[in-house]
């Protein structure tokens, strides 16, 4: 429950206390941001728990800082220059990381340029775990570029990511391969694809291999360390693209790119958010914690075991 005091104009936030000490963060009492004319205040009910939360940082730094960058809420104020949000308004965004501070606090400011309005058929629970993975899910679509019956092979599909880009995929008709941990495995099915390997299985190339044929049209490599495997998956002119953050020397003529972090497709985002409300696009969320259990939430994300998303409420 909000125990913001209006009057006095403080909140409640998730705050890396000074420079130096990002791994300690705190639960403090702060001052509730001011927002510019372009910009809304936004009280927030719920928050997508990221791997890199405690680590995300604008260049210019107030501390306290308040962490994070995804989250779903009601606008409870507009900025002068706002014309497409009021007051009300149910929306969830990616924070542009001002120094203003993040989402894990009662109250956000945050640019107009980032809001996506939420369904009304949409939780702010599912809201709040779309923007981030749905955003990277849709880039890497665009940068796979495949069309109906090629061959993808998702490494680490279990997550936030891969639940939304193996359900992508086979909008699109594409046949998917993934890979995740053994009890993880009817899930990856459920949601589409064909083949499901367990990375610590010492067969689980050749068993892609033996699956695809030929090699994989292209590859997803969305846990860190999975790139080089990946690649040698992919046939010669393929495409390999990487959100893991690993670097590799092309090969054989294929074709790498790197995606990191949060990605700009808010006219795309809100039709995967009208999917979603309909029940067509499926969102995973493991687990919901109340704000004030956010460090335990971040460190079972920081474990990257998380099936789907995991997010704090407020509500």
């Amino acid at each position: 429950m909000l125990n913001m005091n209006r009057e006095q104009l403080t909140m409640k936030a998730f705050v890396a206390p000074r420079a130096g000490i990002l791994d300690t963060l705190k639960l403090m009492e702060i001052p509730v941001p001011e927002i510019g004319a372009d910009e809304v205040l936004v009280q927030i009910r719920t928050v997508g728990v990221g791997v890199h939360d405690r680590w995300f940082m604008p260049q210019e730094v107030r501390y306290p800082y308040p962490i994070g960058i995804e989250a779903a809420g009601i606008i409870d104020a507009v900025g002068e220059a706002v014309t497409r949000f009021a007051v009300g308004d149910r929306v969830m965004f990616v924070s542009s990381m001002q120094p203003k501070g993040g989402v894990w606090a009662e109250f956000a400011a945050v640019a107009e340029t980032t809001l996506i309005r939420i369904p009304d058929e949409l939780d702010f629970v599912r809201a709040a775990a779309l923007p981030v993975a749905g955003g990277t899910a849709l880039r890497s679509m665009h940068l796979l570029d495949l069309g109906a019956g090629d061959a993808l092979f998702m490494a680490g599909a279990s997550g936030a990511i891969g639940t939304l880009a193996i359900q992508l995929a086979r909008s699109r008709g594409i046949r998917v391969a993934a890979s995740a941990s053994e009890r993880n495995h009817d899930y990856l099915r459920s949601l589409g694809a064909e083949l499901a390997v367990d990375y610590r299985d010492p067969e689980w190339v050749e068993q892609v291999r033996a699956w695809s044929q030929t090699g994989v049209d292209a590859a997803l490599a969305i846990q860190p360390g999975t790139s080089a495997d990946s690649m040698r998956l992919v046939r010669d002119g393929g495409t390999l693209v990487t959100v893991s953050g690993d670097r590799l020397a092309p090969e054989r003529g294929i074709r790498i790119s790197v995606l990191m972090g949060a990605t700009d497709a808010r006219d795309e985002m809100a039709e995967l958010a009208a999917e979603v409300a309909s029940g067509r696009i499926h969102v995973e969320v493991e687990q919901v914690y109340p704000f004030e259990d956010g460090i335990q939430a971040l460190e079972k994300t920081e474990t990257r075991r998380a099936r789907g998303k995991v997010v704090l409420t407020l509500e």
